[in-house]
């Protein structure tokens, strides 16, 4: 990435973990997962003590723990039914398998109990405290946009996009019902293209090959750019 960047466009920008750890003086984070948003945007403005005592009235309402489902899953119909505030949403994924977000086709969301190994622990809690004492202090917007919104022509030589997107080729919960398909895979590059002809600097993530599957539309647009591998 450049040194000096000015505002930093996190195309897809999910948790944040990339978006929270650049080197720029505005960030931009975009993701269409409205849910996901909203819970970044209210914990910018969120004080840490704030923040944490929602959870924690929460946990301690449905006595949430490693093994108890049921308060979970009240939990769960508490957020689907009544109240999608970010800190319910925020207290499911902690509690939730694999601390996953999945969403059925009436907007439920409907991760199943992560038992034995999901919850707010100590290590979690400690990396959800340096996240948003972070996140506060960070000069940066939120928008709900797709990929396809972005306007070239208002970016400048200094910013710099990053794109991490739904890799094509893999099993995923964002690849469910045809959540991303080869047009938007075209899309999306076409876009860098436009990018890269105006001068502007970008980043993409991504995969060339998942076990016997290859990506042939990104590995032949790759042919005109620098690649880096980098091994797992």
């Amino acid at each position: 990435f450049p040194e000096n960047i000015n505002t930093f466009v996190d195309l897809f920008c999910g948790g944040l973990n990339v978006g929270i750890n650049i080197n720029a003086k505005r960030v931009v984070a975009n993701d269409i997962n409205k849910q996901v948003v909203d819970l970044l945007e209210n914990l910018h403005k969120t004080y840490i003590g704030e923040a944490l005592g929602e959870i924690d009235g929460l946990i301690d309402l449905f006595n949430l723990n490693k093994e108890n489902q049921q308060g979970y899953l009240d939990l769960r119909d508490y957020y689907n039914k009544k109240n999608q505030s970010w800190y319910v949403f925020y207290t499911l994924i902690c509690f939730s398998f694999n601390n996953q977000i999945r969403f059925n086709k009436k907007n439920e969301f409907n991760v199943p109990f992560g038992k034995n190994r999901s919850s707010f622990n100590p290590t979690l809690r400690k990396k959800f405290v340096d996240f948003v004492q972070k996140l506060n202090n960070l000069q940066i917007d939120f928008t709900t946009n797709s990929f396809e919104t972005l306007k070239v022509d208002k970016l400048k030589q200094n910013d710099f996009v990053y794109a991490d997107p739904p890799y094509l080729i893999s099993c995923a919960n964002y690849n469910e019902s045809d959540g991303w398909n080869e047009e938007q895979e075209r899309k999306l590059l076409n876009k860098l293209t436009e990018l890269n002809n105006n001068n502007i600097k970008f980043a993409l993530s991504n995969v060339f090959k998942n076990k016997n599957k290859e990506n042939e539309i990104l590995v032949e647009w790759a042919k005109d750019f620098n690649v880096y591998y980098l091994e797992n």
